[in-house]
Parts: structure tokens; C-alpha cells; sequence
């Protein structure tokens, strides 16, 4: 069982040590649970955690979750739903293509926005975000959810955070039951 302590990080650890620990702590928050909300919530725990054990640009991260897709969204009209997520609220849906979360779900890519406000159609559900990263959760060549990171600071996400983000997103994907 994994205690609580899994979501704290010591200071003066590399981005990629952080991340190592997020992906280590989830592999074991994960085991024998297989419940989507379960998880995403506590991956949302390990990564508020992480961002802001370390040094900006990174403890300048402002909001990190979870958008499902909504099961109530038609074909024709296939939306996000909010998920589990760790800073201010947030925008309740989100329709593919729209905005940098709905880009990565029609895409299925990676966005890695380095100034939302340069980013056609951004939404603006948090005005102190200057920067986002958002990683499609795809499962059998299906979009079941998306991870969405924010950042009060331009540049504030990189290859690192690109790279770091899909191993979860594909351990999350492997790991619930959607």
C-alpha cells in the first residue's frame, strides 16, 4: 500500500528525478486499481506535488488534471469533460478541437504551447496561465482523456515535460479501465 508520503518530493531534485518519482509512486498507487478516478486523482495529487518541489518555471505551475471524454458527447459533436485535477476550478467541457486541451483530443498529439496567448482559440479558464502542456490519453487508438498543465510563467513546459507526461499518460491509459 502506498502512504501518503508518495506525494512528497525533496528539494533540490532534477525535473527528471521529480518526474522519475511521479511515475514510480503512480506505478504503485496504480497497482490493483484499476478505477479511472481513483487514479487520475491521485496522478493529479503526485504532479501538483512535484511541480512545486522544484524551481520555476516549474513550481509556477497553476493548474494540473485531468479532461475525460464525455461518454454524453455525440459522435458528431465529441466533447472533454472535466476530470480530476488539482488547482483553481475549471472550465466544465471542452469540445475537440477548441482551444489546446480540444486540439490535443482531435489530434491525439502532444501540444506543448510555450505563450497560450499566441495559441488560436486558447480558453481562458485560468488568466494567470501563459503557457500549457497537454497530452492525449489514448487507449486502443481511442481518446479516453487528456493531461492538462498549466503555468503562470511563458515557456514555462519542454521537451522534459513532453516526454515525462506521455510515459504517464500511456501508464494511465494501460492502467484503468475505461
Amino acid at each position: 500500500m502506498v502512504h501518503a508520503d508518495a506525494s512528497n518530493f525533496a528539494e533540490n531534485v532534477t525535473k527528471e528525478e521529480a518526474y522519475q518519482q511521479v511515475l514510480d509512486q503512480a506505478e504503485g498507487l496504480f497497482y490493483e486499481q484499476r478505477n479511472w478516478v481513483c487514479n487520475l486523482s491521485n496522478a493529479a495529487a503526485l504532479l501538483w506535488h512535484a511541480y512545486h518541489s522544484l524551481p520555476s518555471p516549474s513550481n509556477q505551475v497553476n493548474w494540473a488534471g485531468f479532461y475525460v471524454y464525455d461518454p454524453l458527447s455525440t459522435p458528431e459533436r465529441p466533447q472533454l469533460i472535466l476530470g480530476p485535477f488539482q488547482g483553481k476550478v475549471a472550465c466544465q467541457t471542452i469540445a475537440f478541437g477548441r482551444g489546446v486541451c480540444g486540439a490535443a483530443a482531435k489530434t491525439q498529439e502532444t501540444q506543448l504551447v510555450p505563450d497560450v496567448e499566441k495559441f488560436p482559440g486558447h480558453i481562458a479558464c485560468d488568466g494567470d496561465s501563459r503557457s500549457e502542456v497537454v497530452v492525449p490519453i489514448v487507449v486502443k487508438g481511442k481518446l479516453v482523456a487528456i493531461i492538462d498543465v498549466d503555468c503562470k510563467v511563458e515557456n514555462g513546459f519542454d521537451e522534459v515535460d513532453r516526454d515525462y507526461l506521455e510515459k504517464l499518460a500511456k501508464m494511465i491509459g494501460e492502467g484503468c479501465d475505461w
